[in-house]
């Protein structure tokens, strides 16, 4: 079940929102008016790896993996996302219909219907 955090950072010009679960985390980026501009998918791949799918309205999707700079014990640098292949379009979108049942239903459609367009 995705859990909204308290306190979160803000940044200039829009309102941040991050709610995490148990193998998936969303963040929701907000206009002053309190409009959807974006929302990001963060999930571990079967390989193990994060990835990061990201929508922003005008824009549409961006699939990303994520490089957690630490490839080296003498190195540790900031993870990036990094470019990647196909997205599992229907299991992003089971696994958000389950973890999002107490997200309140108006971004939860939202979500749903971004990725079900795609599937």
């Amino acid at each position: 079940m995705l859990r909204e955090y308290q306190n979160v950072r803000q940044e200039p010009g829009r309102r941040r929102r991050w709610f995490e679960g148990e193998d998936l985390e969303l963040i929701v980026w907000e206009t002053p008016a309190g409009g959807i501009e974006g929302f990001q998918l963060c999930y571990a791949a079967h390989d193990g790896a994060g990835r990061a799918l990201t929508w922003r309205a005008g824009e549409g999707f961006a699939h990303a993996r994520v490089d957690e700079g630490d490839a080296s014990p003498l190195k540790n640098e900031t993870p990036v996302l990094v470019a990647d292949g196909a997205v599992p379009w229907a299991e992003l979108t089971r696994k958000f219909r389950l973890a999002a049942a107490k997200i309140e239903r108006p971004l939860r459609e939202l979500v749903l219907s971004r990725l079900e367009a795609k599937r």
